[in-house]
């Protein structure tokens, strides 16, 4: 049996290393952050017109961890609350996950599929074009445009989506407002 006595009593709970013992305790040098051996995603925070850096750090396709990307020369690894949050909201398991619809004079949601969700939205927007699109003015001048379907994008998107998503709506669809939150 140890000696429970004498010096080496007191540095039971202290790991050596160089310079002497150290007031660490082995759970605590044994343990290895959760993100090790993670696949880590770049992305842009959700939230606001920022655009934070974010790592997404998943291992076996789920999401460990949410952090502030140091690489990112807009927050260089620091987040607001909400981009600090980002993790709890992504995991909830009250977030929404799927479609709902409630029927025109419906009183109740229905969960329906993401495929009929999309199909109903391309539907409407084409039907709602092709009812109300102007090819010219009254005076023969050609707009090609439609005035009754309007646009606003989130502030979180990058240049190059919103260059696409103008393209499709101005000049695809020949909407005419398009705004973005981040100018409101």
């Amino acid at each position: 049996m140890a000696d429970q006595s004498g010096p080496g009593r007191f540095l039971k709970n202290f790991v050596v290393r160089p310079g002497g013992p150290q007031p660490t305790s082995r759970e605590s040098v044994e343990k290895v952050a959760r993100t090790r051996g993670t696949t880590v995603t770049r992305s842009v925070c959700p939230y606001c017109g920022v655009g934070c850096g974010q790592l997404i750090h998943t291992r076996e396709g789920k999401i460990v961890e949410i952090e502030g990307d140091p690489e990112s020369p807009i927050n260089r690894g620091t987040l607001c609350p909400k981009g600090a949050a980002t993790f709890q909201y992504v995991v909830n398991p009250l977030r929404q996950t799927h479609a709902l619809y409630r029927r025109p004079f419906g009183d109740r949601w229905e969960t329906v599929s993401l495929d009929w969700a999309m199909g109903q939205i391309a539907r409407r927007i084409k039907d709602t074009r092709d009812a109300t699109f102007v090819e010219r003015l009254p005076d023969g001048q050609v707009v090609n445009h439609c005035t009754s379907i309007a646009s606003l994008g989130g502030a979180t998107l990058e240049v190059e989506e919103n260059y696409l998503i103008k393209k499709l709506l101005n000049g695809g669809l020949g909407i005419l407002s398009i705004e973005n939150q981040a100018r409101i």
